[in-house]
């Protein structure tokens, strides 16, 4: 694990899959324990949108559905938990080195945009969209994928059993591209 004075994990280009998923099926004992949640991401985006349509218009706090987000400490631990995977990721990429193009070529053969303000609205709409669906299922994938699946949610494997069928096909439809 050290090396030459370093922690050659903290190097690594990439992770064992099995290591990273334990640690992040330990996660779930703290974040019960603590905050009675939870790990899930799409919440944090609600609170995100309630705290922001609130410094515009006060009145939406006393929207149901906004102020449940915005009054739990639960929510924010959540939103917390967003902005360390973000955070996680840009240190981890740092630490190791890696550099990556900003846009993959099959994508762009796929849609043909190449300009950067083109490819960050497809990237928002996309993102919309599976936020929006992600809300609609009652969680994103990994509330629904670690979290639900933990707790024996039937629900939650309904959702990621049909979650892999979308991948399986979808890779396929693109593998014909």
């Amino acid at each position: 694990m050290f090396k030459e004075g370093k922690m050659d994990i903290l190097t690594k280009k990439s992770w064992s899959p099995y290591a990273a998923g334990v640690v992040i099926g330990l996660l779930q004992i703290p974040a019960f324990l603590l905050v009675d949640t939870a790990l899930g991401a799409s919440s944090s985006f609600v609170t995100a949108a309630a705290w922001v349509a609130g410094l515009f218009d006060p009145a939406a706090a006393q929207i149901d559905y906004f102020a449940k987000y915005m009054t739990s400490s639960k929510y924010y631990w959540q939103s917390a938990l967003v902005i360390g995977i973000a955070l996680g990721a840009f240190l981890s990429a740092k630490a190791s080195g890696t550099e990556r193009a900003n846009y993959a070529p099959s994508w762009t053969k796929m849609t043909g945009i190449r300009s950067l303000a083109a490819r960050m609205v497809m990237g928002f709409a996309g993102g919309f969209v599976l936020l929006i669906g992600a809300r609609i299922a009652g969680g994103c994938t990994s509330g629904h994928g670690i979290s639900g699946m933990a707790q024996l949610a039937v629900g939650s494997t309904v959702a990621v059993a049909t979650m892999f069928a979308g991948g399986i096909l979808m890779s396929l439809a693109y593998k014909k591209i």
